[in-house]
């Protein structure tokens, strides 16, 4: 089994897209473990997670055969408070890759800090046990619970909101 010293994680590059793009777009589909409920285009993917006008950074995983195999995006958001940023985490469906998100986790933190923010916001869906885990394992703490945010579907999930100090 890999640990994330032996994981390559990079920037994101204009290459990555259509891949990071089609396992988003297959979490998408599958549901449950993201707030995103509509599929991407390249374009559209490209900018919210590369270009937008609060983009800190984007990292991507490499499995073995130097495939992405996970990202991990960071952007400022209207509503955070000065200094803070969001993240989002996305690992490809199948054949996860252990200990990517740990090793993105290390990349976005020292990105982080060397930009100067102060914490990290993670919100996640109530409903993503998997998420939770992930972000609580990386030391973030709940500040935070928004109730029964409607979905597309009119089904009402509680976000929850870790923060992590930088």
């Amino acid at each position: 089994m890999a640990d994330a010293t032996t994981i390559n994680v990079r920037p994101a590059r204009a290459e990555d897209v259509p891949a990071l793009c089609a396992f988003l777009n297959e979490i998408i589909r599958i549901g449950g473990t993201t707030a995103h409920e509509t599929p991407f285009t390249d374009e559209s993917f490209v900018s919210h997670f590369l270009e937008g006008p609060g983009f800190v950074s984007c990292f991507v995983a490499e499995d073995g055969s130097g495939q992405p195999c996970a990202f991990q995006g960071l952007e400022r958001s209207d509503g955070l408070p000065e200094g803070w940023a969001d993240i989002g985490t996305f690992a490809r469906p199948h054949a996860k890759l252990p200990g990517a998100g740990t090793a993105l986790f290390a990349a976005t933190k020292a990105h982080a800090r060397d930009a100067g923010l102060t914490a990290i916001n993670a919100t996640i869906r109530a409903d993503n046990v998997g998420g939770i885990a992930y972000y609580s394992k990386m030391g973030f703490v709940d500040y935070r619970v928004d109730k029964a945010v409607p979905l597309k579907d009119g089904r009402l999930v509680d976000r929850i909101s870790k923060r992590y100090l930088l």
